[in-house]
């Protein structure tokens, strides 16, 4: 009761020196209130949970609308006119997942075959697709057609595959075995080792980064693995110390050093990837995996670097999408500044978990202390 009477007298006192502030306090007073009794009942179920965020919150309005967009542009792209064509890229892994089943069946991919051909006949006669991508579509096909057996739908996207291909003897982007894979020397220690040496640094020399080097650790970056390797990002590179700070700004938690970013890479969500929404995670996953190996390319180049995080607020989002030209479809994940560490900066210890707080055990038939 104290607690109340407390409170009660607080606000008798904002009324009497502030009675504009006091009714704007009442009002935020009361809003949490409700939304707070609201999101109790939202959170009994699917439907109660989207009920909440229609009536109550907009939280997830620009994500709603990014979905969409994202769904749109991928149902009606041309590919004939696309430099990288999502739909063929996931269409042509899932004929090599196919290609490497054991065992492997004799006939498969019926049901996608058929628009799987038209979108790379449609890029062959556009012949604005990546060349890279359209000699990796070529190749599995190729290897496809000659290894499943014949079945009308089949035949009728061979054909249409040979119409606009000529015979390929040895395909060579095509399912190979684990034992010719490219071979490093790098024991885990040093593995090791390049992981504590990359730290978050927050301050850098007044050094232009050179953009042959970013543009090497990009490479690198796209070696990792994403969902059907559709590789749904891409990366803003902001190298004119001017532009870094001003977009590095436009985020949160870079209060006190972004004047001192030098170079910043924004990475790039891209939901034109996707025509369903439960894959609409996958942006977040798959640039995260390149964006660790970016870092970890950056660090061996002798440059290090900063990961930001980048909260999902409207505000920042159109500010952000204004400045970068960014399609209604496109989602910022994080940025990265890049730089040449200043020798006397310091670097936050950040004490990580050990690794037996991370470990949960799976397996049914073993006591779980």
């Amino acid at each position: 009761m104290s607690v109340f009477v407390e409170k009660a007298r607080w606000f008798a006192g904002l009324v009497a020196r502030n009675p504009r502030k006091a009714l704007r306090s009442l009002s935020v007073i009361l809003t949490r209130r409700v939304q707070a009794a609201l999101a109790r009942v939202g959170a009994m179920s699917g439907m109660a949970g989207s009920t909440y965020y229609f009536l109550a919150s907009r939280a997830f309005g620009a994500e709603h609308q990014a979905v969409l967009r994202g769904k749109l542009v991928f149902q009606s792209a041309d590919a004939e006119r696309q430099v990288s064509s999502a739909r063929l890229r996931r269409n042509t892994h899932r004929l090599e997942k196919g290609l490497i089943m054991r065992p492997q069946r004799a006939v498969f991919a019926e049901d996608y075959i058929g628009v799987t051909v038209s979108d790379y006949r449609k890029a062959c006669i556009g012949k604005t697709l990546d060349e890279g991508e359209r000699s990796w579509a070529q190749d599995v096909l190729a290897l496809y057609f000659a290894t499943v057996s014949s079945t009308p739908r089949i035949e009728k996207a061979r054909k249409t595959f040979v119409s606009v291909t000529a015979f390929i003897e040895t395909p060579a982007c095509v399912p190979y075995p684990s034992q010719a894979r490219t071979r490093s020397d790098i024991p885990f220690e040093k593995l090791e080792a390049l992981f504590l040496e990359r730290r978050s640094t927050r301050w850098f020399e007044p050094r232009l980064v050179p953009r042959e080097l970013l543009e090497a650790a990009i490479g690198a970056a796209s070696l990792a693995p994403s969902a059907c390797n559709r590789q749904p990002f891409n990366y803003a590179v902001l190298d004119e110390p001017e532009r870094a700070v001003s977009i590095a700004k436009l985020a949160g938690g870079t209060g006190g050093f972004a004047d001192n970013i030098p170079c910043l890479i924004v990475s790039i969500g891209d939901l034109s990837c996707y025509p369903e929404e439960r894959d609409r995670h996958c942006i977040y996953i798959d640039a995260s995996l390149a964006n660790m190996q970016l870092m970890l390319a950056l660090q061996t180049m002798g440059l290090s670097t900063c990961s930001i995080n980048w909260s999902d607020e409207a505000t920042r989002d159109r500010a952000i999408g204004k400045a970068l030209g960014l399609a209604p479809y496109e989602r910022v994940v994080m940025l990265i500044a890049v730089g040449y560490a200043d020798k006397d900066g310091r670097i936050p210890y950040s004490q990580k978990k050990p690794k037996q707080l991370l470990i949960r055990e799976g397996n049914k038939d073993r006591d779980v202390a």
